[in-house]
């Protein structure tokens, strides 16, 4: 990676109760990674993350476990941190979950609006808070 932190890159987390959803976002190259972690393990994955992809901002998410994450995270990494409206995510998130991943074997034959991603989506609201971000940033190739 380069030296210098993107400001058109950010790592974003949807931080829950028992697991979090982490995505690197870029604002030209969308998601670089993604990934669900126990919440115990958030903030040390986090710096390991942010270590590697080197972000110009940290995007957390406002609602559950947010204000407690936001106060480890400040204090674990030396990143801007921005809260991000979680309203309306997770919904979101499915919508992108069905974008991006499409249907294999029989699920080919179950109508769009009737399939439902195999497991958590926590990664993927997490890419649409980066997402959110960016594009309240103006970078709207998102």
């Amino acid at each position: 990676m380069s030296s210098q932190p993107s400001s058109r890159r950010v790592l974003a987390i949807d931080p829950g109760r028992e697991k979090s959803g982490l995505a690197v976002v870029d604002a030209r190259d969308g998601c670089l990674h993604r990934e669900i972690v126990p919440t115990p393990d958030l903030v040390p994955r986090a710096a390991e993350i942010a270590g590697e992809y080197e972000p110009g901002a940290l995007v957390v998410g406002d609602r559950t476990g947010g204000r407690l994450a936001l106060d480890e995270l400040r204090a674990a990494l030396a990143l801007p941190v921005e809260p991000v409206d979680e309203h309306r995510s997770t919904e979101e998130a499915r919508q992108l979950y069905l974008d991006t991943v499409p249907p294999r074997g029989l699920a080919r034959l179950i109508p769009r609006g009737l399939r439902t991603p195999p497991g958590p989506i926590d990664d993927y609201a997490a890419w649409v808070l980066g997402r959110r971000y960016l594009g309240r940033q103006g970078d709207t190739s998102l």
